[in-house]
């Protein structure tokens, strides 16, 4: 077997992996943005977690193939990137959402996300969904307040309770 073909053989199972591996993958066409926007959303990912890759495309296809994830195929036109989300789903998505809204030329394609093949209006809406840390924030929240009013309408009775014995 030639060398070339090894390399190849070697990068479709790397991508299956981070295929199988990945809550959430988002496809982004990225043609047009400069060195400078390329960093500062590389390092955006990053700081969520996120890891941001280009492969060729017919790589990119026969690994999707061996997970029986064929349609994905048909988004893998042009300069893709591929920004793989292992711990929060919705974080790839919103941040190449929110970059987008400042960078015309990055355009969400398509997704995959537990499995399911997301498009971009999908994707869109899938951008929306806050973290999972502020959604357990907000839930802890909404579970505190009935709480808080409980203890201080238990503290109230036992005052009134109090000042009624003193008179």
């Amino acid at each position: 077997m030639n060398k070339n073909r090894q390399m190849k053989e070697a990068k479709v199972a790397e991508i299956k992996e981070k295929l199988e591996k990945s809550q959430s993958v988002i496809l982004a066409s990225y043609q047009g943005l400069t060195v400078e926007e390329d960093t500062q959303l590389r390092k955006n990912l990053r700081e969520a977690g996120v890891e941001y890759k280009v492969y060729k495309n017919t790589l990119v296809t026969l690994a999707a193939k061996e997970l029986g994830l064929e349609a994905i195929s048909e988004y893998l036109e042009g300069p893709v990137s591929i920004a793989f989300g292992y711990e929060d789903a919705t974080a790839p998505a919103r941040i190449l959402n929110d970059f987008a809204k400042d960078h015309k030329k990055l355009e969400l394609k398509a997704g995959i996300v537990e499995g399911q093949i997301f498009d971009k209006e999908k994707v869109s809406q899938l951008a929306t969904i806050p973290s999972k840390e502020v959604l357990i924030a907000k839930l802890l929240g909404s579970i505190k307040a009935p709480l808080s009013n409980l203890a201080y309408l238990l503290s109230a009775i036992k005052d009134q309770k109090e000042a009624e014995s003193a008179e």
